[in-house]
């Protein structure tokens, strides 16, 4: 990005305050633009893989999974994060697919990176959306528990656009797979 010069923000010292399973919290001293001192509380996190699951008739499989932090059930596309930073986010697409949903995908395409939170976190999730679909068995980890349904693609987009569904990478992975749906039909 060419205008990075012009509003980076130097770290000058960074102290890891909580290590977790899935977040470490960090706080670093930065030098600001006009030579100030200031901190940043950062999460750093392994990143993570969404999917949008498309049936040959255009359904979705989607997921309604408890959400301790906002004590809601919330309708979620699958999601899962890397095991590590190494990992191929395909290979963890194809792996939360199967695992959450029992399905499994012959064709994969790529729509794209999000950063769910840039404000105060680096983790990264990898959008992709998996057609082809064949049911098999699922396989969830052993303290996770979620319902899985399929509803109409056009169905969920409304819904994101009328603000019923609250996930951000529900609404961004439900929006593009809608659009480049729409791109290809057109053709």
């Amino acid at each position: 990005m060419e205008d990075f010069k012009d509003l980076k923000e130097t770290m000058i010292k960074s102290e890891e305050i909580f290590s977790g399973k899935v977040v470490h919290l960090f706080k670093d001293t930065v030098e600001l633009l006009n030579g100030k001192r200031t901190t940043r509380e950062t999460v750093r996190h392994v990143g993570a893989v969404a999917i949008v699951p498309v049936t040959d008739d255009g359904e979705v499989i989607i997921e309604l999974q408890y959400r301790y932090p906002v004590n809601q059930v919330v309708k979620e596309i699958p999601a899962g994060k890397l095991d590590s930073k190494a990992e191929d986010p395909l290979a963890a697409a194809k792996r939360e697919l199967e695992e959450e949903t029992g399905y499994t995908a012959d064709v994969w395409t790529e729509m794209g990176m999000y950063y769910p939170t840039p404000a105060y976190s680096d983790e990264v999730i990898t959008i992709y959306l998996a057609k082809g679909l064949h049911k098999g068995v699922r396989n969830l980890d052993e303290n996770e528990f979620l319902n899985v349904r399929k509803e109409r693609l056009s169905d969920l987009v409304r819904d994101v656009m009328q603000g019923k569904i609250m996930d951000g990478k529900t609404q961004v992975g439900l929006l593009k797979a809608y659009c480049l749906e729409q791109s290809l039909s057109s053709h």
